[in-house]
């Protein structure tokens, strides 16, 4: 199993070597994320959810895969 050290090396030579900024705003996206702000989630609560998603799909409340990829473009 490799070493925390040795993964963070890793990944400092992948982030170094990316040049796309949209990749590098997505890991630090990913990185800002703080594990303690996650919480697990209850059953009403996710039934609750899906059906606020249900409802913004039938009310149009929604983007297309291709309104999505343009919005990301701005990123």
């Amino acid at each position: 199993m490799a070493s925390t050290l040795k993964i963070k090396r890793e990944l400092i030579e992948l982030i170094e070597a990316q040049e796309d900024v949209s990749v590098l705003k997505a890991i630090k996206t990913l990185l800002n994320v703080s594990t303690s702000n996650l919480k697990p989630i209850t059953k009403e609560e996710l039934i609750e959810r899906a059906l606020q998603s249900e409802e913004d799909i039938n009310n149009g409340s929604v983007f297309s895969l291709e309104e999505v990829r343009e919005i990301s473009k701005n990123w």
